[in-house]
């Protein structure tokens, strides 16, 4: 285990989080709050920690798949430990479990909260709390390896660490443009947004912690109500930023950088995910439209909650826990269905879905036709029976996550669909579930204990699961 590069790499994050927190220091000085002190504290205790840490670079700086897992878990754990502390320093949340349980879903653009009243913090905190979702929605390694000059083959076991889906490639031959061909679409896409919402009459400060929230599909609103205070016209972009954001940006690279609208139009995930968008909307849409005015309004909050669960954002238009039960059960699935690979959304991933069912397909047809040999093929190209494999060990892994944490939380003795919503909305990290969990409630009746596995579900979620499983396994610290 190279020790002395996992150490150089964390003490970059720790550089980079001190510039990170510049922000909401600077949110603190417009609004006059007192609360930026810390902020600003913070920002120079990083700068100096992170400074001393990578002053020399370690001699060997080779390392492998276990390194890049080991680094990848190790940072993400730091970073949130280090960006809860500016919440406990002001006060606001004073317990260490309910802070770092806030910026853990924040930075795994998760939205769950144990918060009841979000508009008690100040400005700066409210913006740091959304910042963490744009942070987290594309990858903090991501954005190492675009801005540090770090090269090599090993780079790509940190990028694989972190990036979602079944299969991680390199847009281009090399690992660092890809990175920043990867941030500029993100990056873009957000000034997009920010540049409508503000055209519609979106206050700056709503605007931009709410194209965070959109971009890193994490869901934490700066009003209690959420998103339910704003306009139809603001509801429906912010429900289209969602969707785009969900969508596997490698689409966004052949049309934009390749300019190749066939390469685009073949993406076989794309096109199921809009499906499954547009059936899930239709079929809630006249389900529920007897608790709205009209079709219309059925549909601007089908839609806009269909695109918020599946791309695992979270925001919410209405208390979609009073909805029929076939509504919520349509909700509840997608919850477990999630957004595209490559995307800035969680959950199970659309692609993982389309492999299964092809692999059960293809394992039936074995028992009419055994001596058949037949390859699955997916926007026209083979799927090495490899990812084959990663995609139902993934699977199990997941079961077995979502098993263990629901016999853990029930514990604290709340009801069956309390428990069940609440570790499928963290593992999938979508932020609110149903009952004791809905969108008109928060997590903080749990205990610290049913807190703390709720937060491993939420890391272990936005990391793929296995970078965090190895993390707690045995094996990965033993010496040969």
């Amino acid at each position: 285990m190279n020790f002395a590069s996992i150490l150089f790499i964390l003490g970059k994050l720790i550089e980079i989080e001190g510039l990170l927190f510049t922000a909401p220091t600077f949110v603190a000085v417009i609004y006059g709050e007192r609360e930026g002190f810390s902020y600003f504290a913070l920002a120079l205790i990083c700068f100096i920690t992170g400074y001393l840490i990578t002053k020399k670079k370690p001699e060997k700086q080779t390392y492998y798949a276990k390194e890049g897992f080991i680094a990848v878990s190790l940072g993400w754990i730091l970073m949130s430990v280090v960006g809860s502390l500016p919440f406990i320093i002001t006060g606001e949340i004073p317990r260490f479990i309910d802070a770092l349980f806030e910026t853990i879903s924040g930075f795994t653009t998760t939205g769950s909260s144990i918060l009841s009243d979000v508009e008690a913090l100040s400005h700066c905190s409210l913006f740091w709390r959304s910042f963490t979702h744009w942070i987290g929605g594309m990858g903090v390694f991501v954005f190492l390896l675009a801005v540090l000059p770090m090269t090599g083959a090993q780079n790509m076991h940190l990028m694989r660490s972190e990036s979602p889906g079944p299969d991680v490639g390199k847009l281009v031959p090399k690992l660092g443009d890809s990175a920043k061909i990867l941030y500029s679409i993100y990056f873009g896409m957000t000034l997009i947004q920010i540049a409508i919402l503000l055209f519609t009459g979106m206050p700056v400060f709503d605007t931009l912690t709410l194209t965070f929230g959109t971009a890193g599909t994490g869901g934490f609103g700066i009003k209690n109500s959420s998103i339910a205070d704003y306009t139809y016209i603001q509801q429906l972009v912010i429900s289209i930023f969602m969707i785009l954001f969900g969508v596997n940006f490698n689409f966004y690279f052949f049309l934009l950088i390749r300019r190749s609208v066939k390469e685009a139009l073949k993406m076989e995930e794309v096109k199921v995910y809009l499906a499954i968008i547009a059936v899930s909307t239709a079929a809630i849409m006249f389900n529920s439209r007897h608790l709205f005015n009209g079709l219309s309004d059925s549909f601007i909050k089908a839609f806009f909650q269909v695109g918020s669960i599946i791309t695992t954002t979270g925001y919410g238009t209405t208390d979609f826990d009073t909805w029929p039960a076939f509504s919520k059960t349509i909700l509840v699935i997608l919850m477990f269905v999630g957004a595209c690979a490559g995307s800035t959304g969680g959950g199970f991933k659309v692609s993982r879905i389309i492999i299964l069912i092809k692999s059960y397909l293809r394992d039936l047809s074995s028992f009419i036709h055994p001596r058949l040999v037949k390859n699955i093929y997916m926007d026209g190209r083979r799927i090495k029976e490899e990812t084959v494999k990663g995609a139902v060990g993934y699977l199990v892994a997941y079961v077995m996550i979502i098993v263990l944490s629901f016999l853990v939380i029930s514990l604290d003795g709340f009801d069956l669909e309390t428990n069940f919503t609440a570790v499928m909305a963290t593992v999938n990290n979508i932020g609110p579930g149903l009952a004791g969990v809905g969108p008109s409630k928060n997590f903080n009746a749990f205990s610290d204990l049913s807190k703390a596995v709720l937060s491993f579900d939420m890391l272990a979620g936005r990391l793929e699961l296995y970078p965090i499983l190895l993390l707690v396994t045995p094996g990965t610290w033993r010496k040969k």
